[in-house]
């Protein structure tokens, strides 16, 4: 079982954007062709197959299922989010942290999901309910931004995994980081529980 420094880093690490992210990991999502010790090979969203070195000591993040009835005032909140032409901001996805992980990522950043997504991490104060959706207000330390979630939009909440879920055909989020000769090194996995697709 993942100890809450591990559980709050790998989500921490799965949720950075923007030019923080650029600077230190490359984000990768697929899903598992083979794992062979700490030799992870995973086939990416772009449809090439990718070798990852993982460390000995490398932790797994699990993904599961939640529903909008489950985030509530007070809860801490992540939300992959579009910009529309207006500015308001509509989301993608939205992930419930357990408590252990409140703080984590805290803030409002640009994010890789497309040229206008952005991602905020913040509590949830206010919430709306509207024929589009509800409206949630995020709070994070220096602002606060109102979201719209759409009534499809997939809600899910990060629980401790463990290695035995890295098989074949299994959904992950893999923070990669440049190794010597060029390979690529990661940490931590974020996995999808029971065949669930990462929507972030």
């Amino acid at each position: 079982m993942l100890t809450r420094r591990a559980l709050t880093a790998a989500a921490a690490l799965c949720l950075l954007g923007g030019a923080a992210m650029a600077q230190s990991a490359t984000r990768l999502r697929g899903t598992v062709v083979s794992i062979d010790g700490t030799a992870l090979r995973i086939h990416d969203a772009a449809g090439h197959d990718v070798q990852i070195a993982l460390s000995p000591t490398y932790t797994v993040t699990a993904l599961v299922p939640a529903k909008l009835g489950d985030v509530t005032p007070g809860s801490f909140i992540g939300a992959a989010a579009n910009t529309q032409p207006d500015g308001t901001l509509v989301a993608k996805e939205i992930h419930i942290f357990p408590e252990a992980m409140r703080g984590s990522g805290e803030g409002h950043r640009a994010f890789d999901l497309g040229p206008q997504s952005t991602m905020t991490n913040g509590t949830v104060g206010n919430e709306v309910k509207g024929a589009a959706g509800d409206t949630l207000t995020v709070a994070y330390k220096g602002g606060e931004k109102s979201i719209t979630v759409p009534k499809d939009a997939p809600i899910v909440m990060f629980a401790p995994g463990d290695r035995a879920m890295l098989a074949p055909g299994a959904h992950v989020i893999v923070q990669a980081q440049a190794g010597e000769g060029g390979g690529l090194t990661a940490e931590r996995v974020t996995v999808g529980k029971d065949g669930l697709v990462p929507p972030m």
